[in-house]
């Protein structure tokens, strides 16, 4: 098969799944976007390397991983930036820097996080959240990735530039919805019920899917996208999907 093959088979997989996860309204602008996403780059919407917010494609750290990987990235190093971190008030500034080769000069990046840009529900993790954006925008300077990710999106960001309120801030904390929709935690329990899955296993995913330390930590946007998510998965391939949810399993303890 030849390669422009196998890239218009990748663009037409990720298309599909994009429809599904998305209620199918994907304009034409972000088709476009897909194409180059997924022909330049083989990202994948199945993989969870790419998500659409607020109708704008966002690379997910998880696929700027795999790119870099698939790309034979000789290495990646991170360090704090002393001078600019004040851990008793949690603030931390980070520098990354990708090697695409061995020896070759590397590719900087730099990530802060603190309370300001930090999502209420992630705070105590800013610096984990500081390194993954270092270690994203150095990894998209390196292979030339325009793109921003999702981890770089500070809070106010992720709240879809809707003005917030104490309500909509203590429905969201609780998991739940204002428009009369089902709240995630049971939509996420129907799911796991439908297709019979381990719960505990998808819990796991979806902690490293939104690449928090717990699912309990995710935001409400990132909690919904691994729901779309796990959908689509479950009606396309359920085999696959029990497989790449086995490699969560914790190895059994020996025994004394």
């Amino acid at each position: 098969m030849k390669c422009s093959d196998r890239r218009g088979e990748n663009y037409a997989r990720n298309l599909n799944l994009a429809k599904i996860l998305w209620s199918g309204q994907i304009h034409r602008y972000q088709k476009s976007a897909l194409r180059s996403l997924s022909e330049k780059y083989k990202l994948s919407v199945g993989s969870g390397d790419l998500q659409l917010l607020d109708g704008r494609w966002y690379v997910t750290h998880s696929g700027l991983i795999r790119l870099a990987e698939r790309r034979r990235c000789a290495g990646i190093t991170a360090n704090p930036v002393i001078e600019f971190c004040d851990a008793a008030s949690s603030r931390w500034v980070f520098k990354a820097t990708v090697h695409k080769k061995s020896r070759a000069r590397g590719f900087v990046g730099y990530g802060d996080a603190d309370h300001s840009n930090v999502s209420s529900l992630m705070h105590g993790a800013e610096m984990r959240i500081a390194e993954t954006r270092a270690v994203n925008r150095a990894l998209r300077k390196a292979y030339g990735i325009g793109l921003c990710s999702v981890e770089e999106l500070g809070s106010s960001s992720s709240n879809s530039g809707r003005p917030s309120n104490h309500r909509e801030s203590s429905t969201e904390s609780r998991n739940g919805s204002n428009n009369g929709q089902p709240r995630l935690r049971d939509q996420l329990c129907l799911l796991i019920r439908q297709h019979n899955l381990d719960p505990t296993l998808v819990k796991a995913y979806a902690a490293d899917f939104c690449g928090t330390p717990s699912l309990k930590e995710a935001s409400r946007e990132l909690v919904q996208s691994f729901i779309s998510h796990l959908t689509a998965c479950a009606k396309e391939n359920r085999e696959m999907l029990v497989c790449r949810l086995n490699s969560y399993a914790q190895p059994p303890e020996a025994k004394p």
